[in-house]
């Protein structure tokens, strides 16, 4: 090409700009360069199509080369720059095949094709072994080329938009090597297992681990063992089968200097290191680099492995890089620590089993043993009470009989379940007639069921054939669910169905009580679970009863089910498969060898029968009594309707007792008319003895009656719970009758006390009230009167000085006109003191007239009366949702004044002040905020604030009266709310104030 005449030198230069214009870094570049010695020609000879496509790439901030002519010479962008690494500036006007010699024998054709055929070409993470940064390094890319057209339509150039998708192909790899180590390490019950899994995940990424080795501390041996490792076979000095640990010591990892620091640690020059060349995966250059990477095991401070990991020759050590094999490490790690807790679960899991076993026989042991000497018990209270001639005290032996016949039950339960853990329960399985069998037990439990105002439908209709079962297990199934049905039914029926089929037999106990709830009905046959808080007759049980059903149900090859739904009531299914080849042929008709535990319907009957007892009784003393305090009046609260009657009638000898069967009804009866004392068992239903005491501490009223805790819960940590809940004394049942009338005579003796000593005290405080009221009020007139009278002579100074101000207005010398202004500004101040006084005195005598008041309203119109404060300033005013409240308008109108106007005078320092006023609603009040960006305050002086003339900062500042904050708390603490503040210096305050809800269809006056 024909080069034109040559330019004048300014000429030149100005060419040189309007063609290379912008493009920052490479843009001055670019301009500085001697473009007439290269190929290209001078600037001003170029074509327009390469200096459009110059425009387009200077100006673009993404990534673009551009190839120019027969040698493509490179031009590019500044995005370019971290793709041309450290060949820039240097590849600038360089032909292609010099600048990318190690992959231009892939790029040649695609440039050819473009060039020669005008189709534009696209790779996505095209793999390009690239030397930009000093070695061969792999590298992915998105790109185009694109054929630039000259003046006559020929392909002149190429266009090429680049993207480098390196790191996100490359952490997507690693990301899926470590997800599947994840997935492989996750079934590893050890650290050898968790290691030789990590060796064949890693090993089978070679690209980024070209090799690795894993070892484990051996404590025994004091050294570290290799475990597993992949690219390089194990053994010699590379990967000796130990390790030591001891600083200092020949090796060739430095896994001791690791352990005690337990930071990773590259290591550089293998080849020297460890004598050869280790691989470098399927790169041709060897791996000169490795990390060691600890395994840190649960919160030991010493690592308990090691992670050796080769890396790649073709990709540098960066953040990413160290991340991968530390996150490979955490997996090792993790399934390290799993492995640990797995052993420690192991043996903890044996232990308990141990401890089960001995459990086991232990109850097996003394229920057996126990229930010799209730025999011995029961049997003379028995013939006792059969005498013809009832005992002085026959309801006492009936008691005692009644609870006799429950300790026995508890016990024989015991003992069926001590005996089916331990597979010693022995079965006798007979063919029975199994309707009528049902209709007999749920027909005992009638008189029960009527007396607590229920209907008691049973539904057995005849079956087709005997069903097998143990007749006493099943009567310990039926009584079981019966007793549980009526325990939580207070109202409609109980029903009892019993239908078969071709191959089962089903029974249904169902009732219309409080119902389970739904969280509650999947451990509803767990052993020693009971539903809290759930409403019922009584708190009383084992917690073991539907438990012993499911297991009784499970011997006999059946299953049990329960549906429920609150306050409706609950229903269990028992489904039993007829026939007896489903139970074991040794236990078909067999007779027992052993005691049966079937304590008959007695039991059960005798204490539901007690469920249906009243449950207040007003007990009359038994004989006249001189104690000090006789007389007194004491509610005593237990669901045990035998204990509550029996405590009733000792402690009714002396005082009047109001017994109820709950700490609800207990709590009832305190409001109603407050005792000296009240009695109270720990576990009660609706309302149990800590929930009784927790709320009569609540209330003022009651805040004062000692309570005296009952409870079956023995040891100092019981005590301690109960007195640290607030208790005055805790008595462990069981208890004499001696311990019992002491311990109630004694806290009534000192209640009496403290009565006689608190009346005393409240007369003393009510006449200095009294006093202190009347020279508040005489302290309140006085202020009032005096500021009253000051104002008069104030303005008539204010007054006269505005005036002499006027008329001599420049006819004074300055040090004259500035005695006259002080004059008039202290007047001014004097009187807004006086006008803050007088406000401070009436906020605490006017009258308090609250409405629903609008909030957001109420703000936006005090905003636009501190207008005229806020004009020339920059200030943003964030107003927030806020919701109506409960208020004197008036009153809440002066506090926001207050606030508002603090906030724009000490947001007077910064050039932009902002301004926030927000609110949040809690059932009980809405907090309002007002937050600033002013100068703040020292939090030690927060309280300060709300003072009387109480000031942070010097007049010269900040002028005030140091009243409009007291006037704040004085408005909100009449309308029953609080106010605080927080801040920080230099980095704004913010004021809180609650004030109650808006009622919901209160009117606005009301």
């Amino acid at each position: 090409m024909k080069k034109p005449a040559s330019a004048a030198p300014s000429e030149r230069l100005e060419s040189v700009r309007e063609v290379l214009m912008g493009g920052g870094e490479v843009g001055a570049l670019l301009r500085g360069m001697d473009w007439a010695a290269t190929s290209l020609g001078p600037v001003d000879s170029w074509p327009q199509s390469l200096r459009s496509a110059l425009s387009i790439c200077l100006g673009s901030g993404f990534p673009i080369g551009i190839y120019w002519g027969a040698d493509l010479v490179l031009f590019y962008n500044d995005g370019y720059i971290p793709i041309a690494g450290g060949k820039h500036p240097w590849a600038l006007g360089r032909p292609g095949e010099e600048v990318w010699p190690e992959i231009w024998d892939g790029l040649r054709r695609s440039f050819a094709r473009v060039m020669e055929t005008g189709a534009a070409t696209y790779e996505e993470d095209s793999l390009l072994l690239m030397h930009r940064h000093g070695y061969t390094e792999e590298c992915y890319f998105n790109f185009t080329l694109s054929p630039i057209r000259g003046e006559g339509g020929r392909v002149e150039g190429v266009f090429n938009a680049v993207l480098e998708t390196t790191y996100r192909v490359i952490n997507a790899r690693r990301t899926q090597v470590l997800r599947e180590l994840a997935e492989r390490t996750a079934v590893a019950r050890t650290a050898r297992e968790a290691c030789l899994l990590t060796a064949s995940s890693l090993g089978a990424a070679p690209l980024d681990v070209p090799f690795c080795a894993l070892y484990l501390v051996d404590e025994k041996e004091g050294g570290a063992r290799l475990t597993a490792s992949s690219g390089f076979a194990p053994g010699g000095p590379s990967l000796p089968s130990v390790l030591s640990l001891e600083v200092g010591a020949p090796s060739p990892w430095p896994l001791a200097e690791v352990r005690l620091s337990g930071r990773v640690e590259q290591v550089s020059g293998l080849s020297e290191r460890l004598g050869f060349a280790p691989p470098g995966g399927p790169w041709p250059e060897p791996s000169n680099s490795a990390l060691v990477v600890p395994f840190l095991v649960g919160t030991g401070e010493l690592a308990s492995g090691f992670l050796v990991m080769g890396l790649s020759p073709r990709r540098a050590l960066d953040e990413e890089y160290r991340q991968f094999a530390e996150r490979a490490a955490a997996h090792v790690s993790r399934v390290m620590s799993v492995a640990a807790a797995f052993e420690e679960e192991r043996q903890r899991a044996e232990a308990l089993a141990e401890l089960d076993r001995a459990k086991t026989a232990f109850f097996s042991n003394v229920s057996h043993e126990f229930r010799t000497p209730l025999t011995l018990m029961l049997g003379p209270i028995e013939d006792a009470l059969a005498a013809t001639e009832p005992a002085l005290h026959g309801a006492e032996l009936e008691r005692v009989h009644r609870n006799g016949l429950r300790l026995l039950k508890l016990v024989n339960t015991l003992l069926d379940f001590s005996r089916i853990e331990a597979g010693r329960i022995e079965a006798s399985f007979a063919p029975t007639d199994l309707a009528a069998l049902t209709r007999e037990l749920a027909s005992t439990f009638r008189s029960a069921v009527e007396r607590a105002g229920l209907r008691l439908r049973v539904d057995c209709e005849p079956l087709a054939q005997p069903v097998y079962v143990d007749r006493d297990m099943w009567e310990k199934i039926v009584l079981n669910l019966l007793s549980n049905a009526l325990k939580f039914t207070f109202a409609g029926e109980i029903s009892v169905t019993l239908r078969g089929g071709d191959s089962r037999v089903e029974l249904t106990v169902r009732d219309t009580g409080t119902g389970i709830p739904p969280e509650e009905l999947p451990r509803i046959f767990e052993r020693f679970h009971r539903v809290q808080d759930a409403r019922s007759r009584t708190h009383e049980g084992s917690g073991i009863g539907l438990a012993l059903v499911r297991e009784l149900v499970a011997l006999h090859g059946g299953t049990v089910r329960v549906e429920s739904h609150v306050g409706e009531g609950t229903a269990f299914f028992l489904s039993l498969p007829t026939g007896s080849a489903h139970l074991p042929s040794d236990r078909l008709g067999v007779s027992r060898t052993r005691v049966s535990t079937a304590s008959g319907a007695e039991a059960y009957m005798e204490e539901a029968l007690r469920w249906g007892r009243g449950s207040a009784t007003e007990s009359e003393p038994v004989r006249a009594s001189v104690h000090p305090t006789a007389g007194a009046r004491i509610v005593l609260a237990d669901d045990n309707a035998d204990m509550r009657e029996y405590v009733a009638r000792l402690l009714g000898a002396f005082w009047r007792v109001e017994a109820v069967a709950d700490g609800q009804a207990a709590l009832d009866a305190v409001l109603r008319e407050p005792p000296e004392l009240v009695l109270t068992d720990v576990m009660m239903p609706r309302l149990d003895g800590f929930g009784l005491l927790r709320a009569l501490k609540a209330d003022a009223r009651t805040r004062m009656v000692p309570v005296i805790l009952l409870s079956a819960r023995a040891g100092e940590e019981a005590q301690v719970d109960g007195l640290g809940a607030g208790a005055d004394d805790y008595l462990v049942k069981p208890f004499s009758a001696r311990e019992l009338l002491a311990r109630v005579g004694a806290r009534l003796e000192i209640a009496r006390m403290r009565a006689g000593l608190n009346a005393e005290l409240e007369r003393k405080v009510r006449e200095r009230t009294a006093q202190l009221q009347e020279s508040n009020r005489e302290l309140e007139s006085f202020s009032y009167s005096v500021s009253h009278d000051l104002r008069a002579p104030l303005r008539h100074i204010l007054g006269f000085a505005e005036l002499l101000a006027k008329r001599t207005r420049g006819t004074l010398d300055d040090k004259s006109q500035h005695y006259v202004d002080v004059i008039a500004e202290a007047a001014r101040k004097g009187g807004q003191l006086v006008d803050d006084l007088l406000a401070f005195s009436r906020l605490g005598r006017a009258e308090l007239k609250r409405a629903t008041v609008d909030l957001a309203r109420l703000v936006d119109e005090v905003r636009a009366d501190l207008a005229p404060e806020a004009e020339g300033r920059d200030i943003h005013w964030r107003v927030m949702a806020l919701p109506p409240v409960q208020a004197d308008a008036s009153l809440l109108r002066m506090a926001l004044k207050n606030l508002l106007s603090n906030a724009l005078k000490y947001t007077r320092p910064r050039a932009e002040a902002l301004i926030e006023i927000s609110a949040e609603a809690s059932p009980e009040e809405v907090r309002v905020h007002v937050r600033d960006n002013g100068v703040g305050f020292e939090m030690k002086y927060a309280d300060k604030l709300f003072g009387v003339f109480q000031r942070l900062h010097a007049a010269a500042q900040f002028e005030g009266t140091g009243i409009g904050l007291a006037n704040v708390r004085r408005i909100i603490a009449r309308h029953g709310g609080h106010v605080w503040a927080e801040g920080a210096v230099d980095q704004g305050a913010c004021f809180h104030f609650s004030l109650p809800h808006a009622r919901v269809g209160a009117s606005p006056h009301e």
